[in-house]
């Protein structure tokens, strides 16, 4: 993401007791966030230098420690999250709009080059600029729209294959957007999934493999040891764009 919107009455209402480099600090810690769009990683002095303040280490740290969540090796915004499910909803949402806006310039001028009196009326007369638009338009073959999101079925599977790790009690906003992403991402063909898939039972049964493939065949399914403390999962890390990614790519494989 190289934008993202930034409201400037929460931002000060939150910050306000923040010294001049602990707020230069959150600034770059958000910028950073969005430009993975995922967690950051990493000990505070590692993510320090890296967004260049590494002789201000414990003030990054203050900042993590305040306003991200500790998930194992992973410091969490959940607003950042659902601002980046935000955006690859809407850029989903654009991208199918103009593939179909094409798709549909392209079969109307076919249709026009094989059928070329379509363009005369009743009478014989051509079509000018200043007449009503074409209406009748036939359908492309094969265009139906992307069924949608089976929420609760995905969260059947969920607690199907993983029943151990922590299951959501409510499942809305940021979450369903997410969900809705990967969705749509999954739907198409990649290497994990060569054929992916284009009606609902098909898509389920997709989810249904994807979910027994964390419980059996990452490490995702057993958790994290770090710094005494356990840390496993949950469906809204595992839906996150870098780390659904990950985990097709088989970064987390036994």
């Amino acid at each position: 993401m190289n934008f993202y919107p930034f409201h400037i009455g929460d931002y000060a209402a939150h910050t306000r007791n923040l010294s001049f480099m602990e707020d230069l600090a959150y600034r770059r810690l958000i910028d950073q966030y969005y430009l993975d769009e995922s967690p950051l990683k990493g000990e505070p002095s590692l993510i320090a230098r890296r967004i260049g303040m590494s002789d201000f280490s414990s003030d990054v740290q203050y900042i993590l420690e305040t306003f991200f969540e500790k998930e194992g090796e992973f410091w969490v915004s959940k607003r950042c999250d659902g601002e980046i499910a935000k955006y690859h909803l809407k850029a989903d949402s654009a991208r199918n709009a103009n593939r179909i806006k094409s798709e549909k310039i392209t079969a109307l001028k076919s249709e026009l080059k094989s059928e070329p009196n379509q363009l005369l009326t009743k009478n014989q007369e051509p079509l000018t600029i200043n007449q009503e638009p074409i209406t009748n338009i036939k359908p492309l073959i094969g265009e139906t729209k992307f069924p949608p999101c089976p929420y609760d079925s995905l969260l059947l599977l969920w607690k199907k294959h993983l029943p151990h790790l922590t299951q959501p009690r409510t499942w809305e906003g940021s979450r369903q957007a997410n969900m809705k992403s990967r969705w749509i991402q999954a739907s198409k063909p990649s290497q994990y999934s060569p054929d992916g898939y284009k009606t609902k039972e098909d898509g389920i049964e997709w989810w249904d493999g994807f979910f027994s493939y964390i419980a059996t065949d990452t490490k995702l399914a057993e958790g994290f040891e770090s710094k005494d403390r356990s840390w496993k999962p949950d469906l809204q890390w595992i839906l996150l764009p870098a780390n659904f990614q990950k985990i097709i790519d088989g970064n987390y494989n036994k």
